[in-house]
């Protein structure tokens, strides 16, 4: 008799175990579906905008269609090595290719703080991948050098601005640990608002849900300053996202994704960062803060600006 009510407890507990497990998996709440732009017609959705200080000497427009249909993944071992050769960035982390007019300007934007070998093969990494998509672009990198819980959409506002003084028309707003990893998903701005990363190795390459619009987003610019950029108020990980999609939401501005397979990342792994406490009450009143809570209201100390040989540094204190 007690052996028999011993089986009955482990079954239990294996019942219980297996039901926690499917409602916890990541893939349950996940969407293996929604509405994309699909290859064909990535070039004809892409804002063709040039950085207004922008100038070539180069005769014949860039070809993108070879570009948007290369089907090859880019070996993540590229982000362990070094740049080649001959590999023409310009200090500050800028590049444009000599052979061809680009027809795409675009600033990505990386909010960083303390992992410093992620960020080396981050910058390798990204500089093999989009010299390959023939477009012009310069990579920002705001660090948070005080002690306060880190506000990654301050560093983005911080860094928005400046490409913005440069003159860049696109922005893509960038996390250090996400890598692409097709050609395809070409780094410029769409008609809307674009969330690059929907196919993320951490969750399957399954959108977890459907308004997620975080890790690598692009906005052109324009956008960017009529939802007055993100709210400075999110210290600690998380809820920025949420708020910059009800932004957009509140100014009627949809956003748009390219098919699963043309969106995939990998996400290196890293340690957890702190989670912002009772971010759901800022939530709650995010579209009545957003027109006095953002670029608008940017308050920071600027500790320097430097032009490293691959990136802007702009180490600023919150």
């Amino acid at each position: 008799m007690r052996h028999y009510a011993l089986k009955k407890k482990v079954l239990y507990c294996g019942v219980v175990i297996v039901i926690l497990i499917i409602l916890l998996h990541p893939d349950r709440n996940a969407r293996r579906s929604y509405s994309y732009i699909a290859k064909e017609n990535i070039l004809n959705s892409l804002r063709q905008e040039i950085a207004n200080n922008f100038s070539t000497t180069a005769l014949a427009d860039c070809d993108y269609y070879d570009v948007i249909h290369d089907d090859t993944t880019l070996p993540l071992s590229i982000a362990e090595g070094d740049l080649v050769e001959n590999h023409r960035i310009r200090e500050g982390g800028e590049y444009a290719p000599v052979e061809c007019r680009p027809r795409f300007s675009t600033a990505i934007i990386v909010p960083y703080r303390d992992t410093a070998e992620q960020l080396r093969g981050f910058l390798v990494f990204m500089h093999m991948f989009l010299r390959r998509q023939h477009i012009h672009y310069r990579i920002y990198v705001v660090e948070q050098v005080d002690s306060r819980p880190f506000n990654r959409a301050k560093l983005i506002n911080i860094g928005s601005l400046a490409a913005m003084r440069a003159g860049f028309p696109c922005l893509v707003l960038h996390d250090v640990d996400l890598l692409p990893l097709k050609l395809a998903n070409i780094y410029a701005c769409t008609e809307q608002p674009r969330h690059m990363s929907c196919s993320i190795n951490k969750y399957r390459f399954v959108l977890p849900y459907l308004n997620l619009f975080d890790g690598a987003v692009s906005i052109s610019s324009k956008q960017f300053k009529l939802v007055n950029g993100m709210s400075n108020k999110y210290f600690g990980w998380g809820g920025d996202d949420d708020d910059l999609y009800t932004r957009l939401e509140a100014h009627c501005i949809e956003m748009s994704r390219f098919e699963p397979s043309t969106s995939q990342y990998h996400m290196v792994p890293h340690e957890g960062q702190q989670k912002r406490p009772k971010k759901s009450e800022l939530l709650a009143n995010a579209k009545e803060r957003m027109s006095s809570d953002g670029l608008n209201s940017l308050k920071y100390t600027e500790v320097a600006t430097v032009l490293h040989p691959l990136f802007t540094h702009i180490m600023v204190d919150l």
